[in-house]
């Protein structure tokens, strides 16, 4: 964790737990003069009676963290962005949103609180009991790690014998929380789910995430991406902010406090629509970001770069460009 005094000029500080999904934001912010100190979450102290650098906090912190060696970010993201707001620091995506992004428990509330079609879902609460859980879901039916990001814990069992064979087994994959996922399969209207982003609490675009391959990992970030001759993501243009379902979902965001974020969500062959996951640390796709006029990364930038002029005196000067706390 950097020294808060190493950067004495106003910047946004983001802070991560992975540096290989911060290239596209690093040449957004660049591009668009807006200074960028980088926090690496989950290592170094914290002085709670110093005053935070100056400027603007905003945390990108994974549920997938703990696979990257970083299995202190989420706590450390907590710690840092409620600090931060005791100061009176800007904080984006902050320790209540942090709490939410490592928990599909408390977006499968959210979600359902606000009048949402939601997947059938159980949480069980360690390996003992899973096998009889199960048994209230008909087969084919999923497991999913409730601490998820990557498709941690997405498997598909077609019936209760395998997955019986599968929690008694040594290949059973425990989830970070403890806690595991059944849910039942939602079959989508075409090998495809839709992924809604906002900035600022703004509808940007939708991407078609395409699902005939059969995998659960869908991150759309450049350093995902692998060998395929179809794209995997395409702009879906006939959804806009006029969308009652668009409009729904941006008026969730701003009840949770969420400005940044990508909500995913089917339409299923017998007719709901349902939305299954709010990610806060969204990741955009290169080929549709450089298809556009203004890319998300660079929404981003310019809506955190006002962020900190506001948070600024008038005459302050901000340089440009990014740099990274030693």
């Amino acid at each position: 964790m950097p020294d808060p005094s190493a950067a004495a000029q106003p910047a946004v500080h983001v802070l991560h737990d992975n540096p290989e999904w911060l290239p596209p934001f690093r040449r957004a912010f660049e591009a668009e003069g807006v200074p960028l100190v980088e926090w690496p979450l989950g290592t170094g102290t914290l002085d709670l009676d110093a005053e935070p650098p100056r400027g603007v906090i905003w945390s990108r912190l994974s549920a997938s963290s703990h696979t990257r060696g970083a299995p202190l970010a989420k706590d450390a993201a907590r710690s840092v962005t409620a600090w931060a707001h005791s100061w009176g620091r800007r904080v984006v995506n902050g320790q209540p949103i942090a709490d939410l992004e490592v928990s599909k428990i408390l977006q499968h509330a959210a979600l359902r609180r606000a009048g949402f079609d939601v997947p059938r879902t159980l949480a069980v609460f360690g390996r003992e009991g899973l096998v009889e859980a199960a048994q209230g879901f008909e087969a084919p039916f999923l497991t999913k790690h409730n601490q998820g990001g990557k498709g941690l814990g997405v498997r598909r069992f077609d019936d209760h014998e395998s997955f019986a064979a599968y929690v008694r087994g040594a290949d059973f994959e425990e989830a970070a929380d403890g806690i595991t996922l059944l849910q039942e399969l939602l079959v989508s209207e075409e090998p495809a789910i839709t992924r809604a982003e906002f900035v600022g609490g703004e509808f940007v675009y939708a991407v078609r995430v395409d699902t005939s391959q059969g995998g659960f990992e869908l991150c759309p970030a450049e350093a995902c991406a692998l060998p395929s001759s179809e794209p995997m993501f395409r702009l879906r243009p006939e959804v806009t902010a006029e969308d009652p379902l668009i409009r729904r979902f941006a008026a969730l965001l701003a009840e949770l406090g969420i400005e940044i974020a990508g909500v995913e969500y089917m339409r299923t062959v017998d007719g709901r629509t349902v939305p299954y996951d709010i990610n806060t640390n969204t990741n955009y796709n290169p080929e549709v970001e450089d298809a556009l006029e203004v890319s998300a990364a660079r929404r981003i930038a310019r809506w955190l770069g006002a962020l900190l002029q506001a948070e600024e005196p008038v005459d302050a000067a901000l340089p440009s460009g990014s740099s990274t706390p030693v």
